[in-house]
């Protein structure tokens, strides 16, 4: 059996351009993958299916998994029918790029199980959706464009991240069309004396679609000053929300900051940095 974690990322930087002609909003983005995860099993089938355990959402055409699936078709790769099952484990409609993970676990484990190359699975990713080419990269990841040029760059260290999910989601393409509509504003910086050391060299920590997401959902913002009063220290807001973070020393600070305001969120957690994208799930021996 294949399986494979994938993690969630959050957004430490996300600078939003104006929209383009095609619709989509170019960005300059900085994204770390944490080590809280789902989990997918991928095997030959006798048809396919998939199954979801953990949340409802669509198992048809319209779900990121298949749209792997058939990107990989798209570009000549052929398959055997598959049986595929997703345990969720990370919230959704969180800008935690859940969705954008379990795609490309599945390019990975059938990058894997069929032998197509990594130059192959990166050109598949990107139509698929514009977070699933830094997914399928992992770690510590700088994106552009429409989320199609990404790099990856020297790992970051000595940090761990508490992340806080509101009870509500929030929708990408309602977040972008009311930064429109507020005039494109820019997010506040995150104040440096409050970064980690890793961090302080790096481009501004803001997130320009906060103003648009606050607007959207002003209960997001007595979130943020309830959890920001909690842990002493500001927090910023993972892509279009409506997750929440901030930064502490090591992963036991980081899990009991989590649990000091279980009761202000429907999700907390206490996560480490992840050095990758999608990997084995190994079992412990």
């Amino acid at each position: 059996m294949s399986a494979w974690l994938a993690p969630a990322k959050v957004n430490l930087t996300l600078m939003v351009g104006s929209r383009s002609a095609s619709g989509l909003h170019p960005v300059r983005s900085l994204i770390q993958t944490i080590d809280w995860c789902d989990r997918l099993t991928v095997v030959e089938g006798e048809g396919d299916r998939l199954e979801i355990d953990g949340a409802d959402l669509p198992a048809g055409g319209d779900n990121l998994v298949w749209k792997a699936v058939s990107a990989l078709e798209e570009a000549g790769v052929k398959r055997p029918p598959l049986r595929i099952t997703l345990q969720k484990r990370l919230p959704v409609g969180a800008g935690l790029g859940g969705g954008s993970a379990d795609a490309a676990a599945v390019l990975t484990a059938l990058g894997e199980m069929l032998g197509v190359s990594p130059a192959r699975l990166r050109n598949a990713a990107a139509p698929i959706g514009s977070d699933v080419p830094a997914a399928l990269l992992g770690g510590t990841v700088w994106a552009e464009g429409f989320g199609e040029e990404v790099a990856r760059l020297p790992g970051l260290s000595g940090f761990a991240v508490a992340v806080v999910v509101p009870p509500f989601p929030l929708l990408t393409g309602d977040v972008y069309g009311m930064w429109d509509d507020l005039g494109e504003p820019r997010g506040r910086e995150f104040p440096s004396r409050f970064l980690p050391p890793a961090l302080r060299r790096s481009a501004p920590v803001r997130n320009d679609l906060t103003p648009a997401a606050l607007r959207l959902r002003p209960e997001l913002g007595d979130l943020i000053e309830a959890v920001a009063g909690a842990w002493e220290r500001p927090v910023a807001m993972s892509g279009s929300g409506s997750s929440l973070f901030s930064f502490f020393v090591d992963i036991e600070e980081a899990a009991g900051a989590a649990r000091e305001v279980e009761g202000l969120a429907s999700v907390t957690v206490g996560a480490d940095l992840f050095p990758h994208g999608p990997v084995r799930d190994e079992p412990v021996t």
